[in-house]
Order: C-alpha cells, then sequence, then structure tokens
C-alpha cells in the first residue's frame, strides 16, 4: 500500500494551509527491493546518503541493508534520544545530502534531529509499527536532561517493508496498539480544549488520527479474537497518524494527558525511579487511567473556582531539585490562566457527550488483556499506589490543556 500524501494538503476549512515534508509512504512486502525506485520517485535518487543503524538493528537486517556512502551503526546498549548522544554522532557525518535512518523510534530521532540541524532530507526505514512517530516532525529527545517534544524535520520518504516488521517481538506489537488506541484520549481533549479556549480546531486533522483509531481498533479487535496480527493495517493506523503531527506541526491530535505518563516514566521524578517500559507501554498505562479518570468525572458535576499557579513548593515535592527548573519553566505561562473556568462548567454536559465515546474500563481492559497490553501501573514498575496521583503529576510536564489539567480548576458535586 503506497499513501497518496498530496491529499491531505493546501488551504483547509480550519483556516490553515497544510504543508507535509513526508511525500510519499510505503507499507509493503518486501519493500526494500524497491528503495531505488522510491527514492528516485522523490528526487534522492542521487543524493550522497548515510544510512544510521543500531547495532541490534544492523545484525537483525543483514541482506536488507540499503545503499549507502557512509554507515554509521551505534551501540544498541544505552541508546536513547538526548541530546548530546545525537550531536556526538553528527561529528560523525561526513557531508551527507540525504540521512536515512533504519530502525525503531530512537534511531529516527537520530535522523530527525540532524537533518533539521543540517538543513537535509531525511528517509525513515521503520523496522517496527510500536509507535506513531515514524511519519511525525516532532522529535521527543532529552534536551538538558528534561524531555521535550519538538518539531525537527519530517521524513521525505518513509518505506515500512512488513517482512522486517512482522519479525518484531509481539510486545512491540502490543505497544502499538496502545500507542494509537490512546487517541480515544488524546482526541477527546483537543475536542474539549477547543471549546473552552481559542485554540485551533481542525476538523480534518481530527478525522485522519480517528481513521487510524479506527483501523488500529479493528485490527486489534481482529487480534484478540484471532491471535491474528494484521501487520499491515497496524503499521498504515502508525503512518496516519504521524502525519496528523506534520499537519498540524504538533502533536495534539495524537497525544494528550495519556501520553505525559510515558513522560513521567522518562524522567523518574521521586517515587517513580523504578518505572519501566517501552513508549508505547507507558501510553497504554495512561490511556486506562485517563480513561478510568473521565468517565469518573462524567458522573459528577463541577463548579469553577480560581486558577491559582503551581507553586514551587508542589513541584519541588513531585520532581525534585534535578527537574523542578524546568517543570516551572513550562508552566510559567500556564494555560489554565488564559480562559474562565466557568466555560468548563457551561459546557460539562457537552463533555460528557465526548468522554462517552471513551471506551468503558472494561472493555478496555479486555481487549489489553487479549492482545496482551500493558496498561496497570504496576505493569511498568509504578506503585499501584500512586497510580491517581500520577496523572496530576504528570499534567504539569506540558503545558497543554487536557482534562486532567482542567481538574485544577474545578470543584466537583
Amino acid at each position: 500500500m503506497i499513501m497518496d500524501c498530496s491529499k491531505y494538503i493546501g488551504k483547509c476549512s480550519c483556516g490553515r494551509t497544510h504543508e507535509l515534508e513526508t511525500k510519499m509512504v510505503v507499507v509493503e512486502y518486501d519493500a526494500l527491493s524497491r528503495f531505488e525506485e522510491y527514492m528516485a520517485a522523490v528526487g534522492l535518487a542521487d543524493k550522497r546518503r548515510t544510512v544510521v543503524y543500531d547495532s541490534n538493528i544492523y545484525g537483525l537486517t543483514e541482506g536488507k541493508h540499503v545503499k549507502a556512502d557512509q554507515e554509521i551503526v551505534l551501540p544498541a546498549q544505552g541508546l536513547r534520544s538526548e541530546d548530546i548522544l545525537i550531536e556526538d554522532m553528527m561529528t560523525k557525518l561526513e557531508d551527507p545530502e540525504v540521512l536515512v535512518a533504519f530502525g525503531a523510534g530512537t534511531i529516527m530521532d537520530f535522523g530527525r534531529y540532524p537533518a533539521y540541524k543540517l538543513g537535509i532530507p531525511f528517509v525513515a526505514i521503520p523496522t517496527l509499527a510500536s509507535s506513531d512517530g515514524f511519519t511525525a516532525s516532532i522529535c521527543s529527545v532529552i534536551l538538558n536532561g528534561q524531555k521535550k517534544s519538538i518539531s525537527m524535520k519530517a521524513p521525505a520518504l518513509v518505506v515500512a517493508d512488513l517482512d522486517i516488521i512482522k519479525g518484531a517481538p509481539k510486545r512491540l506489537v502490543s505497544s502499538g496498539v496502545n500507542d494509537i488506541l490512546a487517541k480515544y484520549i488524546s482526541l477527546a481533549d483537543w475536542k474539549m480544549a477547543s471549546m473552552v479556549t481559542d485554540e485551533d480546531f481542525c476538523p480534518m486533522v481530527y478525522g485522519l488520527a480517528e481513521e487510524a483509531l479506527v483501523i488500529m481498533r479493528e485490527a486489534a479487535d481482529k487480534m484478540a479474537a484471532t491471535g491474528e496480527i494484521d501487520h499491515e493495517a497496524m503499521t498504515m493506523a502508525q503512518m496516519k497518524s504521524g502525519l496528523t503531527m506534520q499537519l498540524w506541526d504538533n502533536s495534539r491530535a495524537a497525544s494528550g494527558s495519556e501520553h505525559l505518563m510515558a513522560h513521567l516514566v522518562e524522567m523518574k521524578p521521586p517515587r517513580f525511579e523504578q518505572a519501566e517500559g517501552i513508549h508505547g507501554e507507558c501510553v497504554g498505562v495512561g490511556t486506562f487511567a485517563a480513561a478510568k479518570e473521565y468517565h469518573r468525572l462524567a458522573k459528577l458535576t463541577p463548579k469553577a473556582k480560581p486558577f491559582e499557579p503551581l507553586t514551587k513548593e508542589w513541584v519541588l515535592e513531585k520532581f525534585g531539585e534535578r527537574l523542578a527548573d524546568g517543570i516551572l519553566k513550562e508552566n510559567a505561562n500556564d494555560v489554565l490562566g488564559t480562559f474562565d473556568p466557568q466555560s468548563i462548567v457551561d459546557h460539562w454536559d457537552e463533555f460528557r457527550e465526548i468522554i462517552s465515546t471513551i471506551p468503558p474500563v472494561e472493555e478496555l481492559e479486555a481487549l489489553y488483556k487479549a492482545c496482551g497490553c500493558k496498561y496497570l501501573p504496576e505493569h511498568i514498575g509504578i506503585d499501584p499506589s500512586l497510580s491517581e496521583e500520577a496523572l496530576d503529576i504528570s499534567a504539569a510536564i506540558r503545558n497543554r490543556l487536557t482534562l486532567v489539567r482542567m481538574k485544577r480548576v474545578l470543584d466537583f458535586e
């Protein structure tokens, strides 16, 4: 399957003119046998290229490697998306005209970050479909010790060879299920936020994320019922979701309160030092916790209360001295202070309707279990006693309006 990306660009009813760096997305069996053909189709065939792998992927994909003027094989052990590590790799580059990242999510950041800094194209060859970052322009990287999601370079071309992707461990397949089912929460958060603030909203981008969610839900239901894994559908769901981040130039449609659980695990504030899990697993825990909380809130009646900024004392207690300065800076212009909290109360019936589109927690739990997904705090090393507090703490990591964040200006009956 080859995705025609051109149909998403241009003037939109939302008022924006959408653009995409990604010209072509290929999701096919034996796709790498035609890699040079696809490179030619996007005008990159004759460019001097550096191909970046990690040592594990380099060994596992022997016989599938693509032509390169320079290969960089990074040690897989301890490899993470961090500015220091990426910039160290950049010192080894031999004046490439295009960067090709061959691997999983971390390797993609070793492609998109340098490509952005150097002003050259980037090509993605994903080896699994455990997250939706492959077609995104968002780089989730550790900058100065703090996890940040920033706009970098999106791939001009994505070639997903299903012969490679189908060999990924089931744990990674389950992680991919988690990452897309998270859109139940992120889409609800975006729609609710747009009702109470002047935040922009795009029906087309929303619809594309919803399309990815529907594709993944159907594939997950099939996997739960039969054990059969539809790699093509699951991979295409990831690619569509990633495109929403390019089209909107941020991760709004794909990432809400649920995704901040993954950032919490990566940042390891006090009491969460033992938390561990790959991205989609952590997101699954966040999705389940948020779904449970949102359905609980929908049964209650809110009252508005005045906005109060996060205090330094609270931030120090929850995040410790190592992270406190970054969290305080992130929340210096808190979105909660930009609108009247009464508007949340005034839209509460509409909020309830939106929350009703999130599957009941019993349904989600059954699906997660059947697909081998992680969804409880203890599944990723978080003390269950911290499960309710974890959502509220993680909401401070990003200054983005979600229902979890809105709780700070609400009392409930």
